[in-house]
């Protein structure tokens, strides 16, 4: 086997690293920071971003159909596709470019340190969870550990700084408030009980992942860095995408399913809090995409309970995402983000009853 010489490694690994780091700030420059920082005038302007890309100014979403299907996943994809395109860069790109010595120190650890790093390292990134969700798996092969890949997962849309700024302008304060706070509680608290799960008695830094870490070191030192990357960027697509796209079009379908006629006689019963907090998880949206959502529907006449629920669920997780990370995960591990997702759109919606939104 021919070896890259040891003078050429650091050049190789320098390079890969500067090579991630410009095309994460460029990319979200371009996709996500420069775009939001000029809706947030549209927001504190007219106190809207737009129509509901669920049912638009409807008061129900279009009848299961093909058309129905293909209409939404349309929509959808042209507000999320250049996101996509730069999660699939940089999910392939942690696996290829970055040191994985570097993913296990600061996201490999079972502890509540790891938890928050991923929190936190989810703050500039603002994606919606199908766009983070190549990055997650990439952060998975890496050796992260569950509860700081899931606090990455959650992060991005959940604490999303220019959503609550949106959400601030448009719904009010109060709501961002409450997003905010529930947020926390479900980014680190899903990401510590993941890890909790996953520790044993005074072990603070998963054991795997050291020994993958170690039986990789090789084969990382010896392949072409860059054409990794390119490997890995085409094996990722063609194993999300095609999935990702059949699940869009299918809940783009069964959007008047999931959603029924929303008007007041959506109320506060806990029936219908559970209903759409349970709908909200499983349907996929792009980012920011709750706040108009929610607008439509509070205006329709439907009450605070249900679209507090809403506001939680949407966003942090989806179907197709679900099934994106698949892979990734233990299925006891996704069944708990999901049960834990639906509990926050529960305890949303009563405190959102309690405070009289």
């Amino acid at each position: 086997m021919q070896t890259v010489p040891a003078s050429r490694r650091p050049a190789h690994a320098a390079t890969g690293i500067a090579v991630f780091l410009l095309i994460a700030i460029l990319g979200l420059f371009y996709v996500k920071w420069f775009p939001y920082y000029n809706r947030a005038f549209v927001a504190a302007s007219s106190h809207s971003i737009g129509t509901s890309i669920l049912m638009g100014t409807a008061d129900s979403a279009p009848p299961p159909s093909l058309d129905s299907a293909i209409g939404y996943a349309l929509a959808y994809g042209k507000a999320i596709w250049q996101a996509m395109v730069l999660g699939l860069l940089l999910g392939s790109a942690v696996q290829a470019l970055l040191p994985r010595r570097w993913i296990v120190r600061a996201l490999g650890g079972t502890g509540m340190g790891s938890v928050v790093a991923g929190g936190l390292m989810s703050l500039p990134g603002m994606m919606c969870t199908c766009c983070a969700a190549p990055v997650v798996a990439g952060l998975r092969k890496c050796q992260a550990a569950p509860g700081s890949a899931v606090a990455f997962w959650l992060g991005n849309s959940v604490l999303n700084p220019a959503t609550l700024v949106f959400m601030g302008f448009v719904l009010g304060w109060q709501w961002s408030g409450l997003r905010l706070a529930l947020g926390i509680v479900m980014v680190f608290g899903l990401g510590w009980l993941l890890n909790r799960m996953n520790a044993s008695s005074q072990r603070t830094v998963d054991a795997d992942a050291v020994q993958a870490l170690q039986s990789q070191a090789i084969d990382s030192q010896d392949a072409n860095p860059f054409k990794r990357w390119a490997t890995i960027f085409a094996r990722m697509a063609l194993r999300l995408v095609p999935e990702y796209i059949v699940l869009v079009l299918l809940l783009g379908a069964a959007r008047a399913w999931l959603f029924p006629h929303i008007g007041a006689d959506i109320d506060n019963h806990v029936w219908w809090i559970a209903a759409l907090a349970v709908a909200g998880a499983l349907f996929v949206i792009p980012t920011a995409g709750e706040v108009p959502i929610v607008q439509a529907m509070l205006s329709l006449g439907m009450a605070a309970g249900p679209a507090a629920a809403l506001l939680m669920t949407l966003p942090p997780i989806s179907l197709p995402s679900l099934a994106m990370l698949a892979r990734s995960f233990r299925p006891v591990e996704l069944g708990i983000v999901f049960a834990g997702v639906v509990a926050t759109g529960l305890a949303a919606g009563g405190i959102a009853i309690a405070l009289a939104f």
